[in-house]
């Protein structure tokens, strides 16, 4: 491996509260006759609450399913959509078939709305939109500790400004040249991102590690050649993690991360006893 490659939201930033907040407000925007007008209020408040369980919300139960199946900003909106049409999206053959179903022009209105609400959230209220992004702080820790073994990188659909922001607020901006932060300009998915990688380092495809918390970026991605770990720190459950596996795609949690992206801290190796003499 010469390349590290790693998805932001659900990898290295846990931006569920952010993301859910704008989501919301993006859809009743839209839908202002919506039933889940009524859930902007307490998904607002709980989101800001540290001590408190955002993913308990009700709301965010029924969606957390759905969460998984998507890849841009405009899913949210898939999702919100679902639900308030009280249907049931099952798997992800159920949610390409619903998103299929939606009006280009409404997907392409709510992408626009949704970041046009984040940069509002970000300029007017910035410490509040900042404290709504956690970073797993074992995954940071791992990146600054060893991530001069490799050539690491950001593939998101995320734009670049939120995650170039984000990574400075976690002291890990240095890490990640700007040639190296491939961003929702990149392209559209997750397999044009890391031919895009591949061309800027010069290295194979079969020489990058591709960390995703979303199986169906790893699905597209893993025929090019590349190595695919699914974080089962992120956006994924048991559903996924099953399939993963299956696929032969490596799944690994938080206490795992480190072998499983790295291998062995380099003073480990070394000091390894080795086999017993004659």
């Amino acid at each position: 491996m010469k390349a590290l490659a790693l998805d932001f939201d659900g990898v290295i930033c846990n931006s569920l509260r952010e993301a859910m907040v704008v989501a919301l407000r993006t859809y009743v925007q839209l839908e202002p006759g919506s039933a889940l007008v009524e859930h902007l209020d307490s998904i607002e408040c709980l989101a800001g609450r540290a001590t408190e369980d955002l993913e308990q919300h009700p709301l965010l139960r029924r969606a957390a399913p759905l969460i998984p199946l998507g890849n841009r900003a405009e899913d949210y909106g898939v999702a919100l959509s679902a639900l308030d049409s009280g249907l049931e999206l099952e798997d992800q053959a159920a949610y390409d078939a619903y998103l299929a179903s939606r009006p280009i022009g409404w997907l392409q209105r709510f992408h626009a709305e949704f970041y046009r609400q984040r940069h509002a959230f970000q300029a007017d209220d910035p410490g509040h939109w900042l404290a709504l992004h956690r970073p797993y702080p074992q995954v940071i820790s791992l990146l600054r500790r060893r991530g001069a073994e490799v050539e690491l990188a950001i593939a998101t659909a995320k734009d670049g400004r939120s995650v170039r922001r984000l990574l400075e607020r976690y002291g890990i901006a240095d890490l990640f040249p700007p040639a190296r932060l491939l961003d929702k300009e990149t392209g559209v998915t997750k397999t044009a991102h890391l031919k895009e990688l591949a061309s800027r380092l010069g290295i194979g495809l079969d020489q990058i590690t591709f960390v995703d918390d979303k199986l169906n970026h790893l699905e597209s991605v893993a025929p090019l050649g590349v190595r695919c770990v699914l974080a089962a720190w992120g956006y994924n459950a048991e559903r996924e993690q099953q399939r993963a596996r299956q696929l032969g795609i490596t799944v690994a949690d938080l206490d795992e991360a480190e072998q499983a992206l790295l291998g062995p801290p380099p003073d480990t190796a070394l000091t390894a006893p080795g086999p017993p003499g004659p």
